[in-house]
């Protein structure tokens, strides 16, 4: 479901997928061919959100501001796993937050990185570009190499394959 708050609609991009079964609500701006699945719910009643382009939201992920402080801000090709919860945080470029994460007010998670699953990252926490972080709370792990970054685009580009089938097979409804 796609709806205002106080008098604002959402703004989603072109070739975007959105489950019926998602909550798109508010300050919401989704670029394009991004995709929000399954119970997922993406609240801009408090604060703006903006997720970028070629970017997917899971199923059951929730993502929420803090009133007037903290926007909730992911870049391009990110991939946010299920049941990730993302308050108030910055997630660049081509980053993969796995299963089950939590990332807290005022965090930044720099471009590149991977964010295990099941992890925890503190308010105010800053991530480093090409970082991984694992563990509650998270830590700094290592430095991603080349192939890890190609592994975070392989799994923004199965999400854009996705996106494809089921815009497709709604078309044919």
């Amino acid at each position: 479901m796609i709806r205002p708050y106080k008098g604002v609609m959402p703004k989603v991009g072109a070739g975007c997928y959105i489950d019926e079964s998602a909550q798109i609500i508010g300050d919401v701006t989704i670029g394009d061919r991004s995709s929000v699945w399954m119970n997922a719910v993406v609240r801009g009643d408090v604060n703006s959100i903006v997720i970028g382009a070629n970017s997917n939201v899971q199923d059951c992920s929730v993502l929420h501001g803090m009133l007037n402080k903290y926007k909730v801000i992911l870049g391009d090709w990110v991939t946010i796993g299920h049941s990730v919860t993302l308050h108030g945080c910055t997630v660049g470029d081509r980053c993969l937050i796995g299963m089950g994460v939590v990332i807290l007010n005022n965090a930044r998670i720099g471009e590149g990185s991977i964010i295990a699953a099941g992890t925890v990252i503190p308010e105010g926490t800053v991530v480093e570009p090409r970082s991984l972080w694992m563990g509650t709370p998270g830590k700094f792990k290592r430095t991603l190499d080349d192939a890890a970054q190609e592994s975070i685009m392989t799994y923004a580009r199965n999400y854009l394959g996705y996106t494809e089938q089921y815009l497709k097979e709604l078309a044919e409804k």
